[in-house]
């Protein structure tokens, strides 16, 4: 781990997590509604997420100062608030689900490393687990359109991130827990890889959200390797990922979401495609189902929207509960982050999910109960 890494402790010591987190650089997400003008200046496909560095970034932030368009339900033109799809899984799991959560990854000795902690730890996630070095902390810019669309640019490169070289994973770090949640990146697949590695050996099951269709369609390679080597136990996918995934293999252009389901549940224990407003479908064993989305006509900013949906999915899992029922749980957890801006459900959404979740006879969260 080296002496420029600090651990992080809080309130929970001394009890593992039941799911852990893996985000490897602690992200802060500056989340704003803008107009279509703004995202016709920027490179690459609206919708998707392209890393840019840390000048680009910079522009953007002031970009978004002219072409902010102001709602009267926001108090503030623009969101910051610890990002990224791990961290908006497990904080949804810990403040909505009441699951015990910890994150392991590496923040900058910044004021966005601050924040990361401050966010995090207010909703009650470990944080043993999360290194403080000496550097910048990863921001994105995540940028809705009036549909509630979101277009992200992360500043990843330049930040502190986890080394499996520097002894940053132990099989202490995963003693005790149940799950590993991890998303897909090139940029870190290394770190996934050994994550992996020392999660099974402590008995993990294992959870893969394959992150964006860029990165699916630009490293497709080592996906397919972790995906065929039986080592990931569950995995999220959005359509366009889905059919990404499958496009070119086997001479196979136009593959559908079906197909890939179909491909993903060959590998995976549990797979899960979700298809936005159409709601989802998902595959454990022979069993397949297909569940309606909920709240999609309320929706504000679809960021975050398969993070929660993840996290009520995962909920179900350790609950217990049937396939379809862990679906259904994912569409009313998937429908409260939709209601606003960013990927942090504030308490009123949380109370129309236990409201929602009451109506479809589905178990309540024990913090609700």
């Amino acid at each position: 781990m080296g002496l420029e890494a600090t651990l992080l402790t809080n309130s929970n010591s001394g009890e593992a997590p039941l799911i852990l987190g893996l985000q490897a650089a602690a992200l802060v997400d500056h989340v704003a509604r803008v107009d279509w003008s703004l995202l016709d200046q920027l490179p690459g496909e609206r919708g998707g997420s392209i890393p840019v560095a840390i000048e680009e970034l910079e522009h953007i932030l002031r970009e978004v100062k002219t072409h902010v368009i102001s709602s009267p339900d926001e108090s503030l033109p623009m969101k910051t608030m610890a990002g990224g799809s791990v961290a908006n899984t497990i904080r949804g799991l810990s403040a909505g689900f009441g699951i015990s959560c910890g994150i392991i990854g590496a923040c900058g000795d910044d004021e966005q490393g601050q924040l990361f902690v401050s966010n995090m730890s207010s909703h009650a996630v470990n944080l043993e687990r999360l290194r403080m070095k000496k550097g910048p902390t990863a921001q994105c810019v995540c940028l809705v359109d009036a549909s509630g669309n979101r277009t992200m640019r992360p500043c990843l490169s330049s930040a502190v991130k986890l080394h499996p070289k520097e002894d940053d994973l132990t099989r202490a770090d995963f003693k005790g827990c149940k799950w590993l949640l991890l998303r897909y990146g090139i940029i870190n697949i290394e770190v996934i890889q050994a994550a992996i590695q020392v999660a099974k050996q402590e008995g993990l099951l294992v959870s893969l959200d394959l992150a964006s269709f860029e990165m699916v369609r630009n490293y497709k390679p080592p996906l397919l390797q972790l995906l065929e080597s039986g080592n990931i136990d569950l995995c999220f996918a959005n359509e366009d990922e889905a059919t990404e995934l499958l496009r070119g293999c086997n001479g196979d252009q136009d593959a559908d979401p079906e197909a890939a389901l179909e491909f993903l549940g060959k590998h995976c224990q549990w797979a899960v495609v979700t298809l936005g407003s159409n709601g989802c479908i998902a595959k454990h064993g022979k069993e397949i189902v297909k569940v309606p989305a909920i709240g999609t006509a309320n929706a504000v900013d679809a960021t975050g929207a398969g993070d929660l949906f993840a996290g009520g999915f995962l909920y179900g899992l350790v609950k217990g509960l049937s396939l379809e029922e862990c679906c259904k749980v994912g569409s009313c957890s998937g429908g409260t982050v939709i209601r606003s801006l960013g990927g942090e459900v504030p308490p009123e959404s949380w109370q129309w999910m236990y409201k929602q979740m009451q109506i479809k006879g589905l178990p309540l969260p024990d913090i609700q109960q």
